[in-house]
């Protein structure tokens, strides 16, 4: 799975219409340009694409006033909708999904329901654990890595990546329950303080485009 995709995606359905300068600034607001491949060519592509795909649609603007070209705005379609909570989805309960892919999905995670949200998490875990005892047939943790030469110092490796990330997980999971954030449904605004135009971080009037 991509996160570019994913990460496009969010960043357009939270303005509701935006232009590829928004949904960069956005995402380069995260860090996302440093922890993912979401670098202006890869974003602009990816709108184009997904635009071609049927997955949003372009809106020619009007010229601006100092002669430039049409600047295009884009907004998600129904099908684009689905892609993305599909693919929001999938990067959160995947315990295969890469650092970056995972990124983007917490990254949107509020636009769930909190009950859905908690139930992917707990999805994540068990793959993990899953993961975790395929590893250690091979590698017992209580011989030490010594006993399988240095190979062992491989399977050791990846049976600490799945225990740390497992126990991240659950952290973040009761979090979760215990009340962290807003999310889908529920009052308050998901995204306060985390966009590159909130007034919080420009120290203007409170203004922004509907999110969901």
């Amino acid at each position: 799975m991509s996160a570019i995709r994913l990460l496009v995606l969010g960043a357009v359905r939270l303005h509701g219409r935006a232009h590829g300068y928004q949904v960069r600034n956005d995402l380069e607001f995260w860090g996302a340009h440093e922890w993912s491949t979401a670098k202006p060519g890869s974003i602009y592509h990816a709108l184009k694409q997904m635009a071609g795909q049927g997955l949003l649609i372009a809106h020619e603007t009007a010229p601006s006033t100092a002669g430039g070209p049409p600047r295009t705005e884009y907004e998600v379609t129904e099908r684009g909708d689905e892609e993305y909570f599909a693919l929001l989805r999938a990067a959160v309960s995947s315990h295969r999904a890469r650092q970056d892919v995972l990124s983007a999905g917490l990254g949107f995670v509020v636009d769930l329901p909190r009950q859905e949200a908690l139930d992917l998490l707990r999805e994540r875990v068990r793959g993990l654990e899953g993961w975790r005892g395929s590893v250690t047939q091979y590698y017992p943790p209580e011989e030490g890595p010594e006993q399988m030469g240095h190979i062992g110092e491989v399977m050791g490796l990846w049976a600490h990546s799945a225990e740390s990330d497992a126990a991240w997980t659950r952290g973040l999971i009761g979090r979760i329950e215990r009340g962290a954030y807003v999310f889908a449904g529920e009052r308050g605004e998901p995204y306060a303080g985390v966009l590159a135009d909130d007034p919080a971080h420009l120290g203007g009037e409170e203004h922004r485009p509907g999110a969901p």
